[in-house]
């Protein structure tokens, strides 16, 4: 109840989607009323909301100003959403917020503190440690943990919910510290080719509250349907002298094997029937720790009663911290820490592999040969058949990629290039810059070729560039500084066809080689290494695409000029073999309301770092630390004599 009134807290939620399991809890909790539904305003959120009798919101602005709270089901920024600004536009007007995970550990901060300032309460609900099962396996674990020691601990998930796993884990082992991650172990290239390249869970080591533990992750997403192709959910075990607790997945079972032990007789033989001293052989070599509403259960039945429950529980426990009045920064130090780990073993893992699958046909135990508990088989049949005939083919022609969008291009590049600029100058220290010009490929609107000219004041650059808008803003920029108009000269060459210079002291190319068919690629890194003195570098970035592969649309970047907030988004598909098609939108905001939109497109080779050098006949370098941790796409070409 509202703690300044008897009256249900008068309750929004955002998001329809996942949003429609908060929907259904929030009318039916007494602590809760539902007073309407903030979307982005699609047929299917207006009619949702018709149906349920409460206005549907499309914009923040529209939220009645005695709201008391607030369920947030809108992706986070890290998920490339906009639910923690939504989130903390709510709680600086006074709404206590509950918000669906992940969240990154420094948005959490900022919105807790905000939280404390306007004294309301601001929760994450990593949903999965309500899921029944779940909130058994915990139970177990807690008493399981006052009788023996833990050993081990063995967890497994898909990346989208690590998040959750890391929760699980801290209330399962009675917290999380102190806690430590090896990096994900290396797999060999015999074992990649052997697999035909598909290696689909990382393993990593590490400790957790003390025990060692063992974790392996689908390090794979598909970008438009996240759920529906996880090959497997949590499955968390955790052992001790005395047996083993499983999870055997979030939705159950969770088992209890006790550990097989066997006294030996006095001529140190194996007993193998119970009697004094053996009665531990009586013991079932595994237990279900069932609850009745487990028999039985489908994944209807998850959807219809299993998720809608564990987000009534996630209410009541924001209801309770709400009547509480306790100092959120205070109580949510836990989440802290499971956000941080979270965000500790992201870094670890790297980017998710972006796969596409073909639609998955779930197998039910008669087709193992065995009595169907499960989905029929008749239900599984159909939906193979489905799934056979489902296909899309799309395929489009290549595009202009930055001419269109160049006006925007600083807002968007900015933050990377004041991280790529200090990675080339450190990567071209020690060049002769009398040897020749410094060539700049690919220069762009001049951001890096900027800070390169500052660090080598005697440099003599030859900057190309050849789209049109980009290079309108490098010259620019070049003829607003005397000393860059005196030592930068800009060229329209595209690589494919540069007039090279006899000589070049050092060469850099920033985001581009990609952009090159490989064959010309390979003569172009060879033409320059043939015109650089012994030793001289190749600073190449690349985009880290090894492979095509499917990029859901994400957001890259967001700005504000004056009214007007601007959104860089990014997406991609696989245009054919070793080749990317990438589309690129700028949204120009006015408010909430979208004033301009400027799309463009382009396609991009993949490679690594590895074929580049491997093209160019040169020995690949990393950047000198700290850069080759901020730039990990950047590498050092340079003839060594170790080939």
């Amino acid at each position: 109840m509202n703690p300044s009134s008897n009256r249900p807290l008068r309750t929004v939620v955002a998001g329809t989607n996942f949003g429609r399991f908060y929907i259904d809890a929030v009318r039916n909790h007494p602590a809760f009323e539902l007073v309407g539904i903030l979307s982005r305003g699609s047929g299917h959120s207006a009619a949702l909301a018709e149906r349920l009798g409460v206005p549907c919101h499309v914009g923040i602005d529209q939220i009645p100003a005695d709201l008391d709270a607030a369920c947030v089901a809108v992706p986070a920024a890290v998920m490339g959403g906009t639910g923690t600004e939504l989130s903390q536009v709510l709680l600086d007007r006074g709404v206590h917020v509950l918000q669906e995970h992940p969240v990154h550990p420094e948005e959490l901060t900022e919105s807790l503190r905000l939280a404390r300032k306007k004294s309301v309460q601001f929760r994450v609900n990593t949903h999965y440690i309500h899921v029944e099962p779940v909130r058994r396996f915990i139970e177990a674990a807690r008493e399981l943990r006052k009788k023996q020691k833990v050993l081990f601990v063995d967890a497994t998930a898909p990346v989208h919910v690590l998040a959750p796993l890391v929760d699980i884990l801290g209330k399962a082992l009675g917290g999380m510290r102190p806690w430590r991650f090896d990096d994900p172990v290396q797999v060999s290239e015999e074992v990649r080719t052997a697999s035909n390249g598909g290696v689909p869970v990382r393993l990593l080591h590490g400790v957790v509250a003390g025990a060692p533990l063992t974790l392996r992750v689908q390090n794979q997403i598909h970008p438009g349907d996240r759920d529906n192709h996880a090959l497997f959910w949590h499955r968390v075990s955790i052992g001790t002298e005395g047996g083993v607790l499983t999870l055997a997945d979030t939705h159950g079972p969770v088992l209890w094997h006790p550990r097989m032990h066997s006294p030996r007789d006095a001529d140190h033989r194996l007993v193998f029937e119970a009697g004094p001293g053996a009665e531990a052989l009586r013991l079932p070599t595994s237990t279900v720790l069932a609850a009745p509403q487990d028999e039985q259960l489908t994944f209807e039945g998850l959807f219809t009663q299993g998720w809608p429950s564990a987000v009534d529980a996630a209410l009541s426990g924001f209801a309770e911290a709400i009547a509480a009045g306790s100092d959120p920064l205070r109580t949510a130090q836990g989440d802290l820490t499971v956000f941080q780990i979270w965000r500790d073993l992201m870094a670890r893992l790297g980017p998710p592999e972006l796969i596409r699958p073909a639609t998955p046909v779930p197998l039910s135990a008669a087709d193992l040969g065995f009595a169907a508990t499960g989905v029929e088989a008749k239900t599984v049949r159909k939906h193979r058949a489905v799934a056979a005939t489902h296909a899309v083919h799309e395929r489009e022609e290549g595009g202009a990629g930055y001419t269109n969008p160049a006006e925007f291009f600083d807002l968007g590049a900015r933050e990377h290039t004041a991280r790529t600029g200090p990675a080339v100058i450190a990567s071209l220290r020690g060049i002769d810059v009398g040897a020749g010009p410094l060539l700049d490929i690919g220069a762009g609107t001049g951001l890096v070729t900027r800070q390169v000219a500052e660090a080598f004041p005697d440099a003599r650059i030859l900057a190309t560039e050849p789209s049109a808008g980009m290079r309108a803003i490098l010259t620019s920029r070049v003829a607003d500084d005397p000393d860059l108009a005196r030592r930068v000269t800009v060229r329209a060459a595209a690589a494919n066809d540069l007039a090279l210079p006899d000589k070049v002291s050092a060469v850099v190319a920033c985001g581009v080689l990609g952009h090159i068919a490989p064959v010309r690629r390979r003569e172009l890194l060879r033409e320059l290494a043939a015109r650089l003195p012994a030793g001289a570098p190749i600073v190449v970035e690349l985009m880290g695409f090894h492979t095509p592969v499917v990029m859901p649309s994400t957001r890259l970047r967001q700005a504000e000029l004056g009214g007007l907030r601007y959104e860089w988004w990014m997406a991609g598909e696989p245009a054919g073999e070793d080749l990317m098609r990438l589309d690129t939108t700028w949204q120009v905001f006015s408010g909430t309301e979208l004033v301009r939109e400027v799309k463009d497109h382009y396609h991009w080779h993949t490679v690594d770092l590895a074929g580049v050098a491997e093209e160019s006949g040169l020995d690949l370098e990393r950047p000198p630390a700290p850069h080759d941790i901020a730039v990990p796409h950047l590498g050092v070409l340079r003839s060594t004599g170790r080939r």
